[in-house]
């Protein structure tokens, strides 16, 4: 039996958090082995957000698979060509952001599984199984199994329909863009609102009702962290390489400064 180790989803499958890390600012492969070394489980290579280009994106995937570390791609709403492409060049799993319904969700999945699941369109030679030779339902079969297709819950709309979105048959994950849901909620920012703890309480349930999982982010507090893994979220956006190179970097000036006084 063909074999597809995707860490991040054995991590979610052992109850266990997917801890991953947002890609902005970096173009090369070695991003993937540094971030594994750092212990990240999992890479949200975001091409709905910035300036990063599909090449960039498979290069980084593939390096990924050799470093043990998933690489999961955000493509923006409706990018259904660019998603499948991120998926022939070597990605673990799609983010689709912005999914109100369950139709849409239907959607997603018949665009990025392959039959009977869906109609994606079978490409020869598939990076996530090392390009081994396998009978073609075989490898389409392993690849559909192992893959995470991720639905992203950005609006009141959305949460209010997360257990029908969650029931939808190849889903895996939905997760909560938190500051986009604030500001359609009206309330702009207040990530630790107890509207946003009620999201949260039912995405979390849909999820497990349904043996999905549920997804954070946007919430890179640890009063945040905390609060949001308790009530049940799982798979962990916990912020982007920029973010951690300026806290990094302001940490490092401010203790020479203080030295140099």
């Amino acid at each position: 039996m063909l074999t597809m180790p995707n860490p991040a989803r054995e991590r979610l499958q052992n109850g266990e958090l997917a801890i991953g890390i947002g890609l902005r600012q970096a173009r090369t492969a070695d991003i993937a082995f540094a971030m594994k070394a750092c212990g990240f489980d999992w890479l949200f290579i975001d091409l709905e957000h910035g300036t990063m280009g599909l090449d960039t994106a498979v290069q980084i995937s593939i390096a990924a698979l050799g470093a043990g570390i998933s690489p999961i791609v955000r493509v923006p709403k409706g990018c259904y060509d660019l998603a499948t492409r991120a998926l022939d060049g070597g990605a673990y799993g799609i983010v689709i952001p912005h999914v109100d319904t369950p139709e849409e969700a239907c959607a997603i999945v018949d665009h990025l599984k392959y039959p009977p699941a869906g109609h994606r369109s079978v490409a020869g030679g598939l990076p996530q199984l090392a390009f081994r030779s396998a009978p073609l339902g075989e490898a389409t079969a392993a690849v559909n199994a192992n893959m995470l297709v991720v639905a992203m819950l950005e609006t009141p709309e959305a949460i209010a329909n997360a257990d029908a979105i969650a029931a939808v048959p190849g889903i895996d994950v939905l997760l909560i863009g938190t500051n986009d849901l604030t500001f359609e909620m009206g309330i702009p920012g207040e990530l630790m609102h107890d509207r946003v703890a009620s999201a949260y309480e039912t995405v979390v349930a849909a999820c497990r009702k349904h043996n999905k999982w549920a997804g954070m982010g946007g919430v890179y507090s640890e009063e945040g962290l905390r609060r949001y893994i308790g009530i049940g979220v799982q798979m962990i956006l916990s912020g982007n390489d920029l973010s951690l190179l300026m806290a990094a970097g302001q940490a490092r000036t401010k203790m020479l400064r203080e030295i140099g006084v």
